[in-house]
């Protein structure tokens, strides 16, 4: 199975439209069975077109381009978090190969206000994969030492939320960096999850953020704060850094993560 997560930075990407058809073509490409994505984006005011999905929607646009390359056996859920960037209803996504057998949707921050926007929502997933329920859920943390909604009560929320017999995957941008000690991170991983690129046989550097992005102004490090973790001890194959420059164009302030793992 071959999963990848991307933080998009919808519609707030020069020559937008080029970087959705070098991701519509990398998937192509690649064929990866499930994809998550957050900070998937649509402007408030355009025409609803599909429940609460509006005309221009990021994951919808992709969809619509993939279509164009022949690839027409993607289903999409998404749902969005809170305002970003004053016009934007910005949310979560997760694009499949497979059936959707359930779709999921929660809050994990304290406040429900989605006109705040430290407010967050996951979106997940449930398919058939090989005779076996398998869920995912698209993930967007906000940060450990954030006094108003900190990174922990998210975690717990999160935990609370999705913890079953099955099998399931979170992935996303978790807002805290895995070379950072006894912080969000060690978190998750204390609590009985496993990171497929800790565990896979062949991997790069694993670095998704190089110098400042929105929400980490003054940093200078390398981060890896985009991740990909499940529940199961999984065998991956890879884990591989994509997005970057060097494994395919840059297409976002963040780069991507692509796994392929043994069910």
């Amino acid at each position: 199975m071959k999963l990848l997560t991307l933080n998009c930075h919808s519609w707030q990407e020069d020559q937008q439209l080029e970087k959705i058809k070098i991701l519509a073509e990398t998937i192509k490409d690649n064929q990866y069975d499930v994809i998550a994505l957050q900070e998937v984006s649509q402007h408030k005011l355009s025409p609803l077109v599909d429940r609460h999905i509006r005309r221009g929607n990021y994951g919808l646009v992709l969809i619509e381009e993939l279509k164009k390359l022949g690839v027409k056996d993607f289903q999409f859920t998404w749902d969005f978090s809170h305002i970003g960037y004053d016009v934007y209803e910005e949310g979560l996504a997760i694009l499949t190969r497979h059936e959707i057998k359930e779709e999921y949707s929660f809050f994990i921050t304290k406040s429900h206000d989605q006109n705040y926007w430290k407010t967050r929502k996951i979106a997940g997933a449930k398919i058939l994969y090989q005779n076996r329920h398998i869920s995912f859920y698209s993930c967007h943390l906000g940060w450990w030492h954030d006094e108003e909604e900190p990174f922990k009560h998210q975690a717990e929320s999160l935990l609370a939320q999705v913890q079953s017999n099955d099998a399931f995957f979170l992935l996303g941008d978790f807002n805290s960096s895995a070379f950072s000690r006894d912080e969000g991170y060690d978190y998750m991983i204390s609590h009985g999850l496993y990171d497929t690129y800790e565990l896979a046989d062949e991997k790069d550097s694993g670095v998704t953020v190089k110098g400042k992005i929105a929400g980490w102004d003054e940093n200078k490090q390398d981060l890896r704060i985009d991740l990909i973790l499940s529940n199961k001890l999984f065998q991956p194959k890879y884990s591989k850094v994509i997005f970057n420059g060097l494994n395919k164009p840059v297409i976002s302030d963040h780069y991507g993560v692509e796994v392929e793992v043994e069910i």
